[in-house]
């Protein structure tokens, strides 16, 4: 472990987080991967508007040395930022983007991204290449304790951000395609003892384990490699599970293949599973459903709801009761799907049974890629609409027998190759909470692959990046675009906004860079 610190200037502190300041989420402050625990990744800042928008210059930036295609959310605390890699972690003057500490863990395992940090009391918690969670010193970045969620040498990591509950640190674990089980661990946010752990895949005599044939629940998948939600009056926690493996072949697996593909609500005290809600049963198309749920309290039929809502990377749009897990209305929002006809009035998908993949190659539509992925969405309260960034383009999908090989071998039946005749196409898309209907869209132009998720603001702004490096800003009423910036490299991570000594500030992970624009002065 190598550690550097620089002191901060006077005016600058490390100041404790505490569990009330995670429940609120300050707008000044950036405090969980999507903002808030509801994940609707909206602020009230307003420094910033559609008037001015046009004047956003960038104000810093700062290299990560090494990086290569960054994906964390960086988070914000009272003047000061927290950004991740593979391993590493940088503490940086939020005002300035100088640094302040970093932090590099040895060994540098480089197994698959990072996707940031969590904050409590004095501590920052990250999830490594080799399959800890560990926990750092907010002030110096000296590493105060670790444990072990999985054997690296098995295969597993853990990318997603860790979420913060009370005292408990959430943590998930990857990947789904080698034919890993996945679950979801709770740790004591003081000591790192492991609280709880809920397993994706049950084992026999386990509600669930009926739905895999044989003992094909041995190498099923599952991986919950994508930070969930929370609501603290329901004290439940909202998490999407991974698909299930091998990812293409599901002759070897008959069944519904519970719980991959679904999103579970979880009671954050126990770790006990309290309903769950399938996308789609026995997939055969890799399309996890690990996308972001965002949580909004609003009528549906007249009738007010505590409501769940996801944009699926298999191409439909859900809207759940998030307190019972009932299915209230599902509809596509992507306009290449022809994998299922529709959605039953239980939210099962009508499937048609040619769109499966095969020997000789299977056209299905979305593409694996799917219609969306871990591109984070937005919710704006002002306009009451869903802002989803979409993926149009098919795939051609092949199947083959394959075999389980322990330690971290891929264990897909084969794969998929971008259907040359309709070329994938990303949009920013603007949905009706309730009904999914498409208000707006937003061609990216020449952006054709997994890009930047998005920021709603109090400003009436829509931040969304992209694969060619522009981050742009959209009006969230109609999608027109008001300011652009290229970055130079390709953006894969959320921008987010905060607030230091009364100026606003936005800010992405791009490539190899961390990149703050403000308004020009």
């Amino acid at each position: 472990m190598k550690l550097s610190a620089l002191l901060l200037p006077a005016a600058a502190c490390f100041a404790q987080v505490s569990y009330d300041d995670l429940l609120k989420s300050d707008p000044k402050n950036w405090l969980h991967y999507n903002g808030q625990y509801h994940s609707k990744r909206h602020s009230t800042l307003k420094q910033v508007t559609t008037a001015n928008a046009a004047r956003l210059v960038p104000k810093w930036i700062y290299n990560v040395p090494s990086a290569r295609g960054l994906q964390a959310v960086p988070i914000v605390v009272d003047g000061v930022m927290y950004v991740s890699q593979p391993n590493e972690v940088y503490a940086l003057d939020a005002r300035t983007g100088r640094q302040i500490w970093s932090y590099n863990r040895q060994p540098a395992l480089q197994k698959g991204p990072n996707r940031g940090v969590a904050v409590y009391g004095n501590k920052v918690y990250m999830g490594t290449p080799d399959a800890y969670l560990i926990a750092l010193d907010a002030r110096t970045g000296s590493l105060l304790w670790e444990s072990k969620i999985a054997e690296a040498s098995d295969g597993y990591w853990s990318p997603a951000a860790p979420m913060v509950i009370k005292d408990k640190v959430i943590a998930g674990i990857a990947p789904s395609d080698h034919g890993l089980n996945g679950w979801l661990d709770a740790y004591d946010a003081n000591t790192g003892e492991r609280l709880w752990r809920w397993n994706a895949i049950p084992k026999p005599g386990e509600p669930g384990n009926e739905t895999w044939a044989g003992d094909s629940w041995k190498t099923g998948g599952g991986g919950t490699w994508l930070t969930g939600s929370y609501d603290p009056e329901l004290n439940l926690l909202y998490w999407g599970t991974g698909n299930p493996a091998p990812d293409f072949d599901g002759d070897v697996r008959k069944g519904d293949n519970l719980y991959t593909e679904s999103i579970v609500a979880i009671d954050a005290s126990t770790g006990k599973l309290k309903w769950h809600f399938q996308n789609t049963p026995w997939d055969v198309h890799d399309w996890d459903s690990v996308e972001v749920p965002i949580l909004v309290d609003a009528p549906f039929k007249g009738k007010m709801r505590k409501l769940l809502v996801q944009a699926n990377r298999n191409g439909f749009y859900y809207v759940l009761d998030r307190a019972t897990g009932e299915f209230l209305h599902g509809t596509p929002f992507v306009k290449h799907l022809n994998w299922a006809t529709g959605l039953t009035d239980k939210g099962r998908p009508i499937r048609d049974p040619k769109v499966i993949p095969s020997m000789q190659g299977t056209k299905s539509c979305p593409a694996t890629s799917g219609a969306t992925n871990w591109m984070s969405p937005a919710y704006n309260p002002d306009t009451g609409w869903f802002y989803v960034v979409a993926q149009e383009g098919c795939g051609i999908n092949t199947k083959s027998r394959d075999t389980f090989r322990p330690g971290g071998n891929p264990y897909t039946g084969t794969g998929y190759i971008e259907s040359p005749e309709e070329p994938w196409q990303m949009y920013v898309r603007a949905l009706e909470l309730t009904t999914g209907k498409m208000m707006w869209e937003y061609k990216q132009v020449n952006s054709r692959r997994y890009a930047a998720g998005l920021l709603s603001t109090a400003g009436g702004l829509i931040f969304a990046g992209d694969d060619q490096g522009a981050l742009t800003a959209l009006e969230a009423k109609t999608g027109k675009a008001l300011w652009h910036f290229s970055t130079g490299q390709r953006i894969s991570a959320q921008p987010i906004t905060y607030l230091v000594d009364g100026k606003q500030y936005v800010t992405i992970a791009n490539g190899s860079n961390v990149v703050a624009f403000g308004l020009f002065e």
